[in-house]
């Protein structure tokens, strides 16, 4: 039975999924800033990156990585890029391990998943990815996700300590599935701001998400994940949710672009972190690797690093060959 679940990770999404966890049971969420420990202590609230959200007193929250070891499950929030350093500094206890970060590793193109299974070989690795936006999950707003696991009893298991009426984690066994739909999602959000910020028009958004889902598609398949996953939850929910509102850090900093702003300035001026402009070279050298054509991340890598104008980027994309819809 999972009773006390630990949360590593004091951003946004971490908290907001202590406040999820907490329904059920004891939490105890890790967070690296000492400001968020003491203030998710001392007034049930984080301040800092989750204001004017009152929490759940079942939350105690920490900042030593070896009190999570009386946990018997642990909810892993840290930023995609961070992930192999934080597994490899916690106790090998061999409890389940839940990844809720979205990209892929810039040295090594793995998975987290793949990660995980390197650094923590003896613990069961589940994935949990959907469309959700931190504050409205932590405000009690309905959200549904997918909970991706290998081993059925144990995603049966952690579904039961986290589920509610407002939080609905659907269960699959495609774990593959589910980590590249939430990684992709993040660079194609990127576009859709881009075309927001550029005032290219609805229809040119509808597009766009539509054709990135191929790429998604396409890319995914080839790296062993099924149809049926891209198009739920993880995968084309994720993306029409991220694709279409300014809650999302993805689509925000894609809208500044669009408007002319610097990737670097975009970058500089964030507190929390926009996945994607991470993923996306990293997802651009994977797709050449594996043969796949991926235009739409490849216009985006472009954009961050600052190879070419939103104009010829787009001039590029509209240029491209008419071709059936399936290609």
């Amino acid at each position: 039975m999972i009773e006390k679940l630990g949360v590593i990770g004091g951003g946004a999404w971490g908290t907001a999924l202590a406040q999820v966890a907490a329904a059920g049971g004891p939490t105890l969420l890790w967070a690296r800033e000492s400001e968020v420990v003491e203030s998710v202590n001392a007034s049930h609230e984080n301040k800092v990156f989750l204001p004017g959200i009152a929490l759940n007193s079942a939350i105690e929250a920490t900042s030593n990585l070896t009190d999570l070891d009386q946990c018997d499950a642990l909810l892993v929030v840290t930023p995609a890029q961070h992930m192999r350093a934080v597994l490899s500094g916690l106790t090998r206890t061999g409890k389940p391990l839940i990844l809720c970060a979205k990209g892929m590793e810039e040295a090594t193109t793995r998975l987290m998943h793949e990660v995980a299974q390197e650094e923590q070989p003896d613990a069961p690795i589940a994935v949990l990815s959907g469309p959700t936006f931190a504050h409205e999950v932590a405000g009690g707003l309905p959200a549904a996700v997918t909970l991706a696991v290998g081993d059925e009893k144990v995603g049966e298991a952690l579904r039961a300590r986290i589920a509610s009426p407002f939080f609905r984690p659907y269960l699959c066994d495609d774990v593959v599935g589910a980590e590249i739909g939430g990684a992709v999602k993040n660079v194609l959000a990127i576009a859709c701001g881009v075309v927001e910020g550029k005032r290219l028009g609805l229809n040119a958004r509808a597009a766009l998400i539509s054709r990135g889902f191929a790429e998604m598609t396409r890319f995914g398949v080839a790296r062993g994940a099924r149809f049926e996953t891209l198009a739920g939850l993880s995968g084309l929910g994720d993306l029409v949710l991220t694709c279409s509102s300014t809650s999302s850090r993805n689509f925000s900093l894609g809208k500044g672009l669009g408007e002319g702003r610097k990737a670097d300035e975009l970058l500089a001026d964030r507190k929390t972190v926009a996945e994607g402009a991470f993923t996306a070279p990293v997802l651009n050298r994977a797709a050449r690797e594996a043969g796949v054509d991926m235009p739409i991340v490849a216009a985006v890598c472009a954009l961050l690093a600052g190879e070419a104008s939103v104009e010829k980027v787009v001039e590029r994309l509209l240029a491209r060959p008419l071709k059936s819809e399936g290609g």
